[in-house]
């Protein structure tokens, strides 16, 4: 994630931390104290010291992920995505990212769906990239990422994370696509920017994490994502069983990349950092569906349409929730 607030004055901290074209990180103000972001090395530091009057606090939750389209080729049976067609527009989505950046957002994720399906993909991530401070971030099943689209995306994106749920016929098997392609693919993520490896943990993965997390390391990505399976009208999501078996995974293992994990309700029984204690989940993190709609996160049934201003609703979102 990265960016922030027009210049903050506040006592012992140097304005011109702010980004600009030599220095493009950004400073969060909040509770917790100052966070400074960079975009580019992805570089994250909480100065905890530092007291900021509460006027000057980020308004805008550190994190947004946007669902650019609902579209996708793959026909995953575990996808919580809705399945009727939506997208939202490329100024609509500028609009939004303006406001959030100065109301000291740090980056926007595009997903879905598929993102790289929206006609107007690219061209999002350049106006994004080049008219705020905040970081360019996509998630995909990576079958598109041809040469062509790499090269059309350079400069444009700071980190990707492709999703990979299992290795080999296991793969092929629940996304219906040669694992031979998706390695081909990677290669082209990893000419475009920093990238990370996603992993829905179910019933079907759980076996193969450590098959995964060699395959991240192979390749070259610099996190392991794991996405423990949410239930869902379709699914059960993962079983008791399966979360003391992740449980366990995650205690046992010692990876040289990066290990995160999705908010699912473990975060008390593995070792992850929590750098915010007692941050509220809409200070954090919030979600755009396809349709428009402010969400605490992509499985939530809450929800406010956003009509102007995304603040507008991310205030209405959190009074709902109180």
């Amino acid at each position: 994630m990265p960016h922030c607030l027009s210049p903050p004055l506040v006592a012992g901290v140097d304005s011109s931390l702010e980004g600009s074209p030599s220095n493009p990180g950004k400073i969060r103000l909040t509770q917790h104290g100052l966070h400074f972001f960079d975009r580019q090395s992805g570089l994250n530091a909480l100065l905890d010291e530092v007291k900021a009057p509460e006027h000057l606090w980020a308004k805008a939750p550190r994190y947004v992920s946007v669902a650019l389209t609902n579209a996708c080729e793959l026909r995953c049976s575990y996808c919580y995505a809705p399945k009727h067609h939506a997208s939202l527009g490329h100024e609509q989505v500028l609009r939004w990212a303006r406001e959030l950046d100065e109301a000291g957002c740090l980056g926007l994720g595009f997903g879905g769906g598929e993102p790289t399906l929206h006609r107007e993909f690219v061209g999002i991530c350049h106006s994004v990239a080049e008219q705020t401070q905040l970081a360019v971030t996509f998630t995909t099943h990576g079958h598109r990422m041809t040469p062509q689209l790499a090269e059309r995306l350079h400069g444009a994106v700071h980190f990707i994370r492709v999703s990979v749920d299992g290795i080999g016929t296991t793969y092929e098997r629940l996304r219906g696509r040669p694992f031979s392609e998706l390695q081909a693919a990677v290669d082209q993520v990893a000419s475009v920017a920093p990238f990370g490896i996603n992993v829905v943990v179910n019933d079907d993965t759980i076996d193969e994490l450590d098959q995964v997390a060699a395959f991240a390391q192979r390749v070259g990505a610099s996190e392991l994502l794991l996405l423990p399976e949410q239930p869902t009208l379709k699914t059960r999501g993962l079983g008791r069983i399966g979360r003391e078996c992740l449980t366990k995974w995650i205690r046992a293992r010692s990876l040289p990349l990066r290990l995160a994990m999705s908010r699912s309700g473990l975060e008390g029984a593995v070792p992850i950092a929590d750098p915010f204690p007692g941050e509220a989940t809409l200070d954090a993190h919030a979600h755009v569906s396809a349709d428009g709609v402010l969400r605490p996160d992509a499985y939530s049934d809450l929800g406010i349409e956003i009509e102007s201003s995304i603040l507008e609703a991310h205030k209405q979102l959190k009074g709902l929730q109180l």
